[in-house]
């Protein structure tokens, strides 16, 4: 799924890329954009918190990559990055954190991400990830087994959440944002009885009985890996 979520035809003609810098430290937005600095290098975007993520995503649809950090003001775990997947799906997102055991490496490329970079990678590696994926690749942090590990309940859980329409992803996330059908409703412009149909219909794909159960699921997939124990 995620290989289709990320852009496969680029365009052979060298252009100056756009590159959007989510991140709450102002210091590794400025060594990130420092980091790809060069002649013709990509002209950069920063957005401190999530608010101003979406504006910049907004008002940049013409945006190549954007680099999203999974924990900021605003956003917590996995939520930001499906979100915008939802939300925008031409954007190829590669994730930058610095919790980068395997788990979590793993869950944001199931999620849609087009690469994982750490924030402890060196220069080197931050322009070879920057490049794979403006090439229409996917980066994968060097010793990366995909699916090593791999919870199989927490796998079926991200299978179902998947099968979502995006109206139906954006009507769960609002439903674990505490929101009432009505509130849903006005927030995305539709009648109440269609929120109502669209929960039932997530209900139904999630093989769960009530909202509660259904809020459960997307919080367990969507929150970030424990941080491991040395």
């Amino acid at each position: 799924m995620r290989h289709a979520l990320c852009r496969e035809d680029p365009d052979p003609v060298a252009v100056r890329a756009t590159i959007i810098i989510a991140d709450d430290h102002p210091l590794f937005r400025g060594a990130m954009a420092q980091a790809l600095a060069a002649e013709n290098g990509p002209v950069i975007i920063e957005a401190q918190d999530f608010a101003s993520l979406r504006h910049a995503v907004a008002e940049t649809p013409e945006a190549d990559l954007l680099l999203l950090d999974l924990t900021m003001p605003g956003v917590s775990g996995f939520s930001g990055l499906m979100s915008l997947r939802v939300e925008h799906p031409a954007l190829p997102v590669m994730v930058v954190s610095a919790h980068d055991d395997p788990a979590t490496i793993q869950r944001a490329l199931d999620l849609g991400a087009c690469g994982f970079l750490s924030k402890s990678a060196g220069l080197d590696e931050i322009r070879a990830a920057i490049g794979t994926v403006l090439d229409g690749g996917i980066f994968m942090p060097p010793g990366f087994i995909p699916g090593a590990g791999v919870d199989p309940e927490n796998q079926t859980l991200l299978q179902r959440l998947q099968s979502l329409t995006p109206q139906q992803a954006r009507v769960l996330s609002m439903l674990a944002e505490g929101l009432l059908n009505k509130q849903i409703a006005y927030e995305l412009g539709v009648s109440e009885a269609t929120i109502k149909a669209h929960v039932s219909a997530i209900l139904l794909k999630l093989h769960v009985d009530s909202r509660t159960q259904a809020v459960i699921h997307y919080g367990r997939i969507l929150e970030r890996e424990p941080e491991r124990k040395v």
